[in-house]
């Protein structure tokens, strides 16, 4: 009996989806376990993208280091900014004062040399001429008065030499007579008056001859009078003549013109200004330049004149231009410097010194004619040429 209920417990059908609602009500299923998420990863490269990326890293990097000439780029170049165009600026300066009476030139104007700038009243010069001119007239009316009184004089001076060799031809005629006198004296024939006579005569003889001597001196001390006064009267003229030159100078110089060929600078006169011997009236630049570089000392090293030179000028978008080297300053910048650093004094610090170096710009290169001093340029010097 109780086999038959197992066998019949055993066949009893079992509804499948009543189980299964059931185990889903009883039992819920558990979640899925979660997934890890999935990191970034670079893409892989290929070796020909890493190569280029490396041969532009090395390109740049050489690049950089000629710029700014590092090793292995730094050669035999040496360079410096602190270099400037230079030139012979001059200053236009009137030698004479005077109102302004016109001025026949424009600001930055190209002139040529002896082209006439500037006009100053010349009526008070002129009269100046006048007024030499009439003195060395005067003058030499004087000198020609004294030529006259100089003839006069030589013509008495020889006349009194004349009237001496008179005298003394009379006197020896009285000494011979009485010479002979002396001989016959005391015989016959011979007269005491007679003696007396010739002894008076040669007295008179020897008074007429001294005072022909002493005329004679006189007539000498005049020609040297006259003489005297003439070399003054000479010297008073010579002067006139110089007071002369000087006005007709100072009457040109009334006209200021252009010492040298060249571009003018801003005009700093105007008609009608008063102006006066060596004021400022303009500027003139010739047309020559050149450049002052000033190297560090220790970048001077091996700087040797002849040596080949560019400059690149920042005003010319740094436009460059050839050179060479033609003198090196003899001392340090500092050693031309109004006050000088004493260093024998308070805390010591090396500071580096500069020297100037001038390069010569070559001939017939393009825009060198737009450059102008005081322009900044950075110049090089290639140590290795000669």
């Amino acid at each position: 009996m109780d086999s038959k209920r197992k066998v019949n417990r055993q066949h009893k059908p079992k509804p499948v989806q009543a189980e299964e609602t059931r185990r889903e009500t009883n039992n819920p299923l558990p979640d899925p376990a979660p997934q890890p998420e999935a990191r970034w990863q670079p893409k892989k490269r290929s070796r020909l993208a890493v190569a280029a990326l490396l041969l532009l890293t090395a390109a740049g990097t050489a690049a950089a280091l000629y710029v700014w000439r590092l090793p292995p780029f730094a050669g035999s170049t040496v360079s410096t900014d602190n270099a400037y165009v230079r030139g012979q600026t001059t200053l236009i300066s009137p030698r004479v004062g005077g109102y302004v009476s016109e001025v026949l030139v424009n600001d930055f104007a190209r002139v040529e040399k002896g082209q006439p700038l500037v006009r100053i009243d010349d009526a008070p010069y002129a009269a100046k001429v006048a007024q030499a001119e009439a003195n060395l007239a005067a003058q030499n009316a004087n000198l020609g008065k004294m030529s006259h009184s100089r003839t006069s004089a030589d013509a008495g001076a020889k006349a009194r030499e004349s009237a001496i060799r008179n005298a003394e031809t009379q006197l020896r005629l009285a000494q011979a007579n009485m010479k002979r006198l002396n001989s016959v004296k005391g015989s016959e024939g011979i007269a005491q008056r007679e003696y007396e006579q010739a002894q008076s005569a040669l007295e008179q003889a020897q008074a007429a001859y001294t005072q022909a001597q002493a005329m004679y001196t006189v007539a000498q001390q005049d020609v040297l009078s006259v003489e005297n006064g003439r070399e003054g009267l000479t010297a008073a003229a010579d002067a006139a003549r110089a007071t002369v030159d000087l006005a007709k100078q100072e009457l040109a110089h009334t006209v200021v013109y252009a010492p040298v060929s060249g571009r003018l600078g801003e005009v700093a006169v105007k008609q009608g200004q008063l102006v006066s011997a060596g004021s400022q009236l303009m500027f003139v630049v010739p047309d020559r330049r050149w450049i002052i570089a000033n190297f560090k000392e220790a970048d001077t090293a091996a700087i040797r004149t002849g040596q080949k030179a560019s400059v690149a000028v920042d005003a010319l978008g740094g436009k460059r231009f050839s050179g060479k080297v033609s003198e090196i300053a003899p001392a340090t910048a500092a050693e031309f410097s109004l006050i000088r650093a004493d260093s024998g004094t308070g805390n010591f610090v090396k500071i580096a010194q500069r020297i100037a170096v001038k390069i010569e710009l070559d001939a017939n290169q393009d825009g060198l004619q737009r450059l102008s001093p005081g322009m900044s340029v950075e110049a090089q010097v290639d140590t290795a040429s000669r």
